[in-house]
């Protein structure tokens, strides 16, 4: 195996030296066409029923539309199927599951993960029917996640999954990244190719760049930290859900200076939070099993476009087959189903019970009171749960500012509820099932920086845009 590592790598360092080489035209048809509609599925805004949103969007908001009241019944049925498939692999290790490494990675898991995957259903079940005891199946909690949140992960990761190999696997990955790796590398130590992975989030969903950043690390293409910096500074909450956050809390009106105040915050913490532990202490080694697959570094003698146009080509040229592509998008999408969805039915409703149930959030928020008295926010105390509360669901920070009259205030806690990032119930779940380096303690952490360090910011802004 090592043997096989060191000839990986020797020919990859040769790789980066090469001059570009010539490609048929059908190679570059085979970059051009899939990479042009992976740019229209993932990354071009379009209006659709009075909003802006993207082509998988649609997709996944037009199936939902349809199925929308069997979506909770489907995915409870994934859910115990999950289970079962579990302690299948677990403890009976058919050959069908052992001989199949992917079948094997989602259910030959660890007793955490089967305690989560029947703590998913079972709170699923309860949901459901309402049995049991209401905290777990009430609409702030258990009904939040599986008639809310579920359906739309479910619809949504159904077809980015299935199309995600446009964006990955065709070339525009390395086409965009050494096109403008001169700006990421400087300004956020970050590949190039990290700004597919911002504007899919943008456009889209924060969970569809977790998605992104995921495969890319398992691919060799991230290291350990480059992987946890994108996937906690990059997954940036979408121009859809900014409208509907902005629009639940009563300030529609303030839509452009709402969202370039949130794009001005998110920015200085995505400069600030990978120059600071716990981000900067993670290795620049990459995913074992692969180890480094990349290099944006242009030849002396060749210009920065050509070698783009040439290292996507040379991409797109090694896929052979497109029965391989169909088959790696639907793992994806089988992979979150299975492993995913479960683990969102059970934090998910967790983290809402303790937020909607018990006062632990008032408690910890306690410290934020004087802090934004000093910063002259008005129901300072009123607004204090909700810096925090947003750990637990990136929605939460809303439902709490919605009830308090000063629009400053509310500007304030619509704005730090789409900075923070790492929300439990969706990225913050996504995140720990990965296999980027990030532990809870850690997301922890980084959620506390983020508030830290765009609150001033997002308070400034306010106070100059209600002055």
């Amino acid at each position: 195996m090592n043997i096989v590592r060191a000839e990986r790598k020797v020919v990859f360092e040769q790789d980066i030296t090469e001059q570009p080489v010539s490609y048929s035209s059908r190679d570059r048809l085979k970059f051009i066409i899939p990479s042009l509609l992976g740019l229209f599925l993932f990354l071009v805004p379009i209006p659709y029923q009075g909003k802006w949103t993207i082509g998988v969007g649609v997709l996944a908001e037009s199936l939902q539309a349809v199925f929308n009241p069997h979506l909770p019944l489907f995915m409870t049925a994934v859910l115990i199927l999950s289970v079962v498939l579990s302690f299948v692999g677990r403890f009976m290790q058919p050959d069908w599951i052992v001989r199949s490494r992917f079948l094997d990675d989602l259910f030959n898991v660890s007793g955490f993960w089967i305690t989560m995957r029947v703590l998913g259903s079972v709170f699923a079940i309860m949901t459901l029917n309402q049995l049991g005891p209401e905290f777990i199946w009430s609409d702030f909690t258990g009904g939040t996640v599986l008639f809310s949140l579920v359906p739309v992960l479910t619809t949504w990761f159904l077809f980015a999954g299935l199309l995600m190999p446009l964006l990955l696997d065709f070339g525009l990955m390395e086409y965009i990244g050494t096109v403008v790796r001169k700006i990421m590398r400087p300004l956020f130590k970050l590949p190039g190719r990290s700004s597919i992975d911002a504007m899919a989030s943008w456009m889209g969903s924060g969970t569809v760049g977790v998605l992104i950043t995921t495969k890319q690390y398992e691919e060799g293409y991230y290291s350990k930290r480059e992987a946890a910096v994108i996937a906690t500074n990059f997954s940036v909450a979408s121009i859809a859900f900014s409208l509907v956050v902005i629009s639940f809390i009563g300030l529609d009106h303030m839509f452009v200076p709402f969202y370039l105040t949130v794009v001005v915050s998110g920015l200085i913490a995505a400069v600030i939070c990978p120059r600071i532990p716990p981000l900067s202490r993670k290795e620049e080694t990459y995913y074992e099993p692969v180890g480094k697959q990349i290099s944006e570094d242009v030849p002396d003698g060749v210009s920065r476009s050509q070698w783009a146009v040439d290292k996507a080509v040379g991409k797109a040229s090694e896929v052979k087959s497109a029965k391989n592509v169909v088959v790696s998008g639907f793992q994806n999408v089988l992979d979150i189903w299975f492993g995913l969805i479960p683990l969102v039915m059970a934090l998910g409703t967790i983290a809402l019970v303790l937020a909607e149930f018990t006062p632990v959030f008032d408690y910890l928020a306690y410290p934020f009171v004087p802090i934004l008295e000093l910063m002259q926010l008005p129901e300072a105390k009123a607004a204090a749960p909700a810096m925090l509360v947003g750990f637990a669901d990136m929605f939460l920070p809303a439902v709490v500012g919605k009830s308090i009259e000063s629009e400053l205030t509310r500007f304030v806690i619509a704005g730090i509820s789409l900075t923070q990032l790492i929300y439990m119930s969706e990225v913050g779940i996504l995140l720990l099932k990965s296999k980027i380096p990030l532990n809870l303690f850690e997301l922890v952490v980084i959620f506390l920086q983020r508030t830290i360090i765009t609150l001033p910011i997002i308070v400034v802004m306010a106070h100059v845009f209600f002055f």
